[in-house]
């Protein structure tokens, strides 16, 4: 018994240290607002911090997020530099009613259509929202699924560790 919990309690800790490493962006190509293609490998923020957000207009939590963060953005930027990506997952049925929703938000996020699901699928988002820290090497340093008001105050504390 002793030997079984000693080889799981390895096996977690192997698997947490791989899941724990720096990810880099897949090479996958999505939409502009303008129906042009984007690598999203060519992402970049002068070796400052980048926010990818995934949401929908469909997801109430995701839009209280996205809405959340544009209150304080500007600050964001200010202080650390940051830049925010919203990535939206709606499909081609509701891509439609994207724009006019970013459009009356006043985001001035860069927002990208994945409608395809194809960089969903490529990152592991199973759920939305699911947001995403890159550091200024444009490594994957940290993830979150979900919201609940709270959390970009999280998310800005990790930004600005990567800050220091």
């Amino acid at each position: 018994m002793k030997k079984i919990l000693i080889t799981v309690l390895a096996l977690i800790i192997n698997i947490s240290l791989i899941y724990s490493q720096e990810r880099n962006l897949p090479n996958i190509e999505v939409k502009t607002l303008d129906g042009n293609s984007f690598n999203i490998q060519e992402l970049e923020n002068d070796n400052n911090p980048i926010v990818i957000s995934f949401w929908a207009t469909w997801c109430k939590p995701c839009k209280k997020e996205l809405n959340n963060i544009a209150e304080v953005y500007e600050e964001w930027q200010e202080e650390t530099g940051v830049k925010i990506i919203a990535i939206s997952i709606d499909d081609t049925r509701s891509m439609s009613k994207v724009a006019p929703y970013v459009n009356s938000s006043d985001w001035e996020y860069d927002v990208y259509l994945d409608s395809n699901s194809d960089l969903k699928r490529a990152m592991g988002v199973s759920t939305v929202p699911h947001t995403f820290l890159l550091n200024g090497k444009g490594n994957i340093v940290w993830d979150h699924r979900g919201y609940i008001d709270g959390d970009e105050d999280e998310l800005y504390e990790k930004i600005e560790e990567l800050g220091k």
